[in-house]
């Protein structure tokens, strides 16, 4: 099987051997024009030492040189052996919280983005476990499918924020019950949901479906983003600071501070047979949480095939130089041993 990373540089040599083409036809037709008009063994009186042979083999050399450097230059490859790649894992969905208590800064810079720079550095640690994302706030949404494909990860979580859940809430039992959807129910691979929230839950029963999620043999692990003492929420995503008055106040104008509810976070993780971690400014709490992931038993889930190449390239480009290397060395006049052995000219002395 043959492959060529550069295609361009292909079309190229193409395009520089059909100019070599065209340049030797028209270098014919200009040869024929001057035999009809100087005479061969006058040109040769006139110019003893200049050898027409040698200008030929001059263009040759230079032209292939040329052509065969810039093939090699797209490296070209040939390959004849196949690798079969297992890929073993577990499935996990990330579920994140973009509500907007999550712009709160009682993490640094907030809680959103410090859970979004944990699950950039989560990313960082997977290998062939497959990752997807939920969104939620007073609804859920899947933001990623299920997926191996990390760089697609990470621009998904780069461009998580609380505008994404037009709803606002959080409906913690919303996306343990879309988590529960997302995973393949056939598949043997081992699942968990990790649940990235301040614990501000305020739809649903968050913990009876934490329940029925570890029933179905999937785990469920909490993380809480905040603290106890908790922080003003900054209006529209404003990051002002604390004393700038700009935060969200309730109907009698008080401003309304948000706090990481710890106990609802245990109380699920608990039910689902998971871990509850709580992130501080110094750990997000995802790596004891990959700890315990480290623990589920990897499943096989899939394999890809891959053509190993060998590269030829070099070849051609050591020969492209040395035909280049011989042109400059070579003169366009005769060489008097060369002469007497006739290797440039056809007719015999």
């Amino acid at each position: 099987m043959y492959r060529y990373d550069n295609i361009y540089l292909l079309v190229a040599a193409i395009v520089a051997f059909i100019l070599i083409i065209l340049f030797k036809i028209n270098k014919k037709w200009r040869d024929n024009s001057i035999k009809k008009i100087v005479d061969k063994n006058l040109f040769k009186k006139v110019f003893p030492d200049f050898s027409l042979s040698r200008i030929r083999w001059k263009n040759i050399l230079s032209f292939t040189g040329i052509i065969l450097i810039i093939f090699s230059l797209g490296r070209p490859r040939w390959g004849s052996k196949e690798q079969e790649v297992k890929k073993e894992g577990i499935d996990i969905i990330v579920a994140l919280d973009v509500s907007n208590s999550m712009l709160a800064q009682d993490l640094s810079p907030n809680r959103l983005e410090r859970a979004k720079l944990a699950l950039l550095q989560l990313i960082k640690k997977l290998k062939n476990d497959r990752l997807g994302i939920i969104v939620f706030g007073g609804q859920a949404y899947v933001q990623l499918p299920l997926t191996t494909d990390y760089s697609a990860a990470k621009l998904f979580i780069n461009t998580i924020n609380t505008k994404l859940i037009p709803t606002q809430g959080t409906a913690i039992g919303a996306a343990i019950d879309l988590g529960i959807e997302s995973f393949n129910t056939k598949s043997p691979t081992q699942k968990a949901i990790i649940i990235i929230t301040d614990g501000e839950n305020h739809e649903d029963d968050a913990a009876k479906l934490a329940q029925l999620a570890a029933e179905k043999g999937i785990f469920v692990y909490t993380i809480g983003m905040g603290s106890e003492q908790g922080a003003p929420i900054p209006i529209s995503g404003n990051n002002n600071n604390a004393n700038s008055g700009n935060f969200k106040k309730d109907r009698e104008g008080n401003t309304v501070i948000t706090r990481l509810n710890e106990n609802m976070l245990s109380e699920i993780a608990t039910n689902g047979k998971g871990i509850f971690v709580r992130a501080s400014n110094a750990n997000s709490g995802l790596d004891a949480v990959m700890n315990e992931l480290e623990k589920l038993e990897k499943t096989e889930f899939g394999s890809t095939v891959f053509i190993d190449y060998d590269d030829y390239y070099q070849y051609f480009l050591v020969i492209g130089i040395i035909l280049l290397l011989i042109d400059f060395s070579m003169s366009n006049k005769s060489s008097k041993l060369l002469k007497k052995i006739n290797l440039f000219s056809s007719e015999q002395s």
